[in-house]
């Protein structure tokens, strides 16, 4: 990891795109991981932008909002599936 090769009086930024990853389901990401482990660490700050802070078209905003939108619902599901699955096997 290159965090560790960090020397003194270095600054690092690392970005990254939650929306874009792209493993599949059993696969963890090493940003959200890093996001998780990192978070409260001191001299650390992690940055999380939304579409306010897009500086292009509308449309781009618009299709921002839309995934987001999306990725929620999405996320619901995934829960209340999970919630049925559960219920499901704990009868049998």
């Amino acid at each position: 990891m290159f965090l560790t090769r960090l020397g003194s009086r270095s600054k690092a930024v690392v970005t990254g795109d939650v929306t874009q990853i792209d493993l599949g389901d059993r696969q963890n990401s090493g940003l959200l991981e890093a996001m998780r482990v990192l978070k409260g660490v001191e001299d650390i700050a992690l940055v999380t932008l939304s579409e306010q802070d897009v500086v292009r078209h509308k449309l781009v905003q618009a299709i921002i909002q839309a995934y987001d939108r999306y990725n929620r619902r999405q996320a619901k599901e995934k829960n209340t599936r999970r919630e049925y699955d559960g219920k499901s096997k704990s009868r049998n």
